[in-house]
């Protein structure tokens, strides 16, 4: 920022040490510390306030371009499914094929139980052997 040399540090301390004396010199040095820090934190809390609206608003307008996205997308899904529901009533409407509500359940097949002697026993098929 300021191009100062060591030369000029130098020359600086001496003027300062013949104008102020040496007594009182020690304080005044405190003092230009204490104000070049305090210049120092002023100068840094700007730019951190300085950042963090240039970010956030940046995230506003992230935001906005998002929520323009969604609807734009929202808009074409609703499009989309009103072209398909009108596609569909029309086929259903000229097919006679696809107008049938429920397709019809399929009949059981009747299973005759199980020859059975005076026992109870279940009574051997012909090609089954029963030796014992």
């Amino acid at each position: 920022m300021f191009d100062i040399g060591f030369s000029e540090i130098l020359l600086v301390a001496v003027v300062a040490l013949v104008v102020i004396g040496p007594e009182r010199l020690p304080g005044v040095a405190r003092s230009v510390g204490r104000f070049a820090g305090r210049m120092q934190r002023y100068v840094h809390d700007i730019k951190s306030d300085f950042n963090r609206e240039v970010e956030l608003e940046e995230i506003r307008r992230l935001q906005h371009e998002m929520e323009n996205t969604v609807q734009s997308m929202q808009e074409s899904m609703r499009v989309v499914e009103s072209s398909l529901q009108q596609e569909v009533r029309q086929t259903t409407l000229t097919d006679p094929l696809l107008q049938v509500d429920q397709p019809a359940a399929p009949k059981a097949k009747k299973v005759a139980a199980p020859a059975k002697d005076s026992e109870g026993q279940p009574v051997p098929k012909d090609d089954q052997l029963n030796l014992f």
